[in-house]
This record gives C-alpha cells, structure tokens and sequence, in this order.
C-alpha cells in the first residue's frame, strides 16, 4: 500500500521557553538602540551641546 508524502500529518513538537525567546532577544536588542539613538539625540537637542550636564 503506497501513501502519498502529502496526506501524512506531522506534528510539531512544542517550542521550549529558550526557543521562544531566541527570535525576540535580536528585536528587543535593536529597539533598544533605537531608544537610546531617540535619547541621545534629544539630549543633545534640548542642550545644545553633547557634553553631559556634570561635565559643563
């Protein structure tokens, strides 16, 4: 009796915690950046000068 490839059903197996976390650490990495890029060019925006304020 010959099966056709297409009907047989293969389960995915469950992802672990790891697996789920490894797609999303490269987006939350490159939000960060974004977010410290935002503040780094308010910062120098609202001062005027890109040395910190402890600096001045």
């Amino acid at each position: 009796m010959h099966t056709d490839p297409q009907t047989e059903v293969r389960h995915h197996k469950p992802k672990h915690l790891a697996e789920r976390f490894e797609g999303i650490v490269g987006v939350i990495m490159v939000a960060a950046i974004v977010l410290l890029a935002i503040g780094l060019i308010y910062g120098i925006l609202t001062t005027g000068s890109t040395d910190p304020k402890w600096m001045q």
